[in-house]
């Protein structure tokens, strides 16, 4: 492989111009599609196999016309101080209220409050429901535009109006803390390579990669049903892993050219040696975002695919136009230890100035140093970082998992305001009333059947209400309206799901009938535990092929599975970290966090997927320069050291423009990015800076050359891929004969 990437790094660095044009016209082909592309419809969130899902099936089919999948809005009334909504100038004006919504095209149903017994018991609060013919994410800007100001017109007549449901659904921006992160990336690159020039390479290419994919995400959104996060969470990936690969790239040319060899041939070793790293790890994280399809998950799928593209997309940038930027930039990109105009005026470094003078010894830098420390104390460095991680890992034990919903909204939302208004007025569980959906179809009697059901839920605990059973025009299928005691994502209404489908299981045994449970809050509670079921499946999935082709490239047996028990460590604190932070509420004014609760469910198998690629990334950069070190004839504590040598400065670069550009999602309003974003800049610290940097060089050092062990009979199996660019030393003595030739 490194044969085949140093020929391509030397074709892009001669045929730059044709390259440059081809990522421009890609560039440009995706941008017009997303231009023109129809805006994205509906998001389709089903969850096959979940009886919410069976449930919300069966509703479309035996009430045909219901818009079960329609938007819903719920209009919260509350009257001034002293006053009830049954006066007759509130009474007016709830009632024009509610006129003025019934006009809507796109409304199929509103409930008056005062027909529909939607008045609290003290008379303070009321709420009228509009139902929708179409999706949120569908309703034209004048449909939301009419339910604002019929909202505000009876707030112009002394009411408190807040409006809840999915209705005014809105999509999640990131707010500026996404540029800060960008700008914190371009002042390590500056600081790295003292240059603009070299630092804004990796920018730029990883700013295209991204633009590529997430152009493409848009111009495909309407087609494939993609949803507003799927974009963001391309963009937070593809962004960080575009900047590191380059970075790497970029870096293994300097060094190249401070080894005396011309541009053409060091864009081409620096392909052919980082680029082989970067495919490597650029496949761990490919196939940790594509297995998310294990799930079966159809918004997590796509969410996974997406990022997946974005992350192919970077790595072929990083072979391609790289190089060919580089060829571009021309002696603007200063070898290795030379200083750049920005930082140092064009001298040499003080370690270059220092190895010119007779005898004297070159000053180690500090990831040399750090190295040696580590080797000489390996014990004490893997105690104190497998003791500090696993105390950041203590509050993962107290992870409760749910979805949000509008309690977990900021306080200054409309929706937020009414969830709280409707839980004051009528109580907590009002917020996730359950939809029992009883299927009679094969039983005699099916009016009784559905009585029975109703009598049977109206005597579990936790239950407020019980509306009476709605059956369908066929007779044959009706729904009941539950409301709990408990709010939604109290563990109390989780038992209460659980025991009205144990109810129905006794009822199906005795009728024929059957009974399922569905509604948001039951569907929360299906994804979850959904969710749990496939995380450990996931995790030997993605894993197991990771270790696979760790193997391939290390050539090791030890290595992999010390990448993989390193990533768990790391996974686990950042779990902890998420949990204190959101469910605890430490920080949380800090980060922004107004509403704390239980985690997202998608969060921990998010994480395991994502964590591993990118912690594979640093691994693979890493530990491929102590492998080519190794291999190259050096003993085991020494190959340690050459990896840090070359390698930790970058890889801590690396790190920190990926927390930088993760931690940049924290400022938007969408609370499952805001997550994700403080979850993968975490786990990205406690990856980089504790397990690679601290726990793999001390367990290295441990295993001596036991680390590089491989069994002889496997060692003739695999593949030799030649990360280490075996092939290209043998290529380079060829040419430093020849170039000695022609000089004599």
């Amino acid at each position: 492989m490194a044969t085949f990437l140093y020929k391509l790094g030397r074709l892009a660095f001669r045929r730059r111009h044709f390259v440059a044009l081809i990522w421009v016209a890609l560039l440009t082909l995706a941008g017009v599609g997303a231009a023109s592309a129809p805006p994205a419809g509906t998001t389709s969130f089903s969850i096959p196999g979940t009886e919410a899902q069976k449930a919300f099936d069966l509703l479309e089919e035996r009430f045909p016309g219901a818009a079960a999948d329609g938007a819903t809005a719920r209009v919260v009334f509350k009257a001034p101080d002293g006053e009830k909504m049954t006066d007759p100038d509130n009474k007016a004006a709830v009632e024009k209220t509610v006129a003025d919504l019934a006009d809507g095209s796109e409304v199929a149903s509103v409930a008056d409050p005062y027909r529909g017994n939607a008045v609290s018991q003290d008379g303070t609060i009321a709420y009228a429901s509009v139902k929708y013919d179409v999706s949120g994410m569908e309703l034209e800007d004048s449909t939301k535009d009419a339910l604002e100001d019929a909202a505000q017109q009876a707030r112009d007549a002394g009411l408190t109006v807040e409006i809840g449901g999915d209705a005014l659904q809105a999509v999640p921006h990131t707010g500026a803390t996404e540029v800060i992160g960008i700008a914190v990336a371009a002042v390590v690159l500056v600081i790295t390579f003292g240059s603009l020039v070299a630092a804004g390479l990796p920018l730029l290419t990883a700013l295209i990669g991204v633009g590529i994919g997430v152009s493409s995400i848009t111009a495909l959104a309407s087609a494939l049903e993609l949803g507003s996060t799927t974009s963001i969470l391309a963009m937070m990936i593809g962004l960080a892993v575009g900047i590191d690969y380059a970075l790497f790239i970029v870096s293994r040319y300097r060094a190249e050219l401070a080894e005396g060899r011309e541009r053409e041939e060091a864009a081409g070793r620096a392909v052919g040696t980082a680029g082989s790293a970067v495919v490597f790890a650029g496949l761990t994280v490919v196939i940790a975002l594509v297995g998310l399809a294990v799930v079966n998950i159809p918004m997590l799928t796509k969410m996974g695919i997406a990022a997946a593209g974005t992350v192919a997309i970077a790595v072929v940038i990083a072979l391609t136009m790289v190089p060919a930027l580089l060829g571009y930039a021309g002696r603007r990109v200063k070898p290795a230890g030379a200083k750049g105009r920005l930082l140092g005026r064009g001298r040499k470094s003080a370690d270059q100035a220092t190895e010119r003078t007779e005898g004297a010894r070159p000053k180690a830098n500090l990831g040399t140093r750090w190295a040696r420390f580590v080797v000489r104390r390996p014990v004490a460095v893997l105690l104190l970082g497998v003791v500090g991680l696993g105390a950041a890992a203590v509050p993962a034990a107290s992870l409760e998992l749910g979805l949000p919903d509008d309690g977990s909204q900021p306080t200054s939302t409309t929706q937020r305001r009414a969830y709280d208004l409707l839980s004051e007025g009528f109580g907590p569980g009002f917020n996730g009333p359950l939809m029992v959906v009883v299927d009679a179809k094969g039983s005699d009697a099916p009016q009784q059947v559905f009585t029975d059901v109703s009598d049977e839920i109206k005597g579990l605990d936790d239950v407020m209400a019980v509306t009476p059973p709605q059956p369908n025009k066929g007779g044959d299928t009706a729904t009941i309206t539950v409301v709990p005691d408990s709010k939604p994502s109290s563990v109390a209404t989780e038992d209460l799901v659980h025991a009205i489908r144990d109810a129905g299981g006794d009822i199906r045994a005795d009728t024929g009938a059957e009974t399922l449970v569905t509604g948001s809050t039951a569907m929360n509670i299906d994804v979850s535990q959904k969710l749990n079921d496939a995380l450990l499946p996931y995790l030997v999935l993605v894993v197991g092929l990771a270790f696979l082709l760790l193997i391939v490239v290390f050539r090791s047996i030890l290595v992999p599975l010390k990448a993989a028990l390193g990533f768990l460590l790391s996974v686990m604190a950042a779990l902890g970290a998420v949990v204190a932070v959101f469910q605890w509420g430490w920080l949380s004014g800090l980060l922004g966090v107004e509403e704390t609760g239980p985690v997202m469910s998608m969060m921990p198998i998010f994480m395991v997927g994502v964590v591993f690629g990118l912690a594979m990334d640093y691994e693979v950069f890493l530990v491929t320069r102590m492998r080519e070190a190794y291999v190259h004839g050096e003993k085991p504590d020494e190959a340690v050291v050459t990896g840090f040598k070359h390698g930790a400065r970058v890889v801590t670069a690396a790190a920190v423009i990926m927390m930088a550009v993760f931690a940049g999602f924290i400022g938007s309003s969408e609370s499952m990015v805001k997550m994700i974003g403080f979850g993968l800049a975490i786990a990205v610290f406690f990856d980089a800076f504790v397990v690679r940097m601290a726990i793999v060089p001390a367990v290295l050092a441990l295993l001596g050359k036991r680390a590089w062990w491989l069994p002889k009979w496997l060692d003739r199996a695999l593949p030799n891929v030649d990360v280490e660019g075996e092939g290209l030393r043998s290529l380079g003595d060829d040419k430093d004969e020849d170039r000695e030739l022609v000089r004599t």
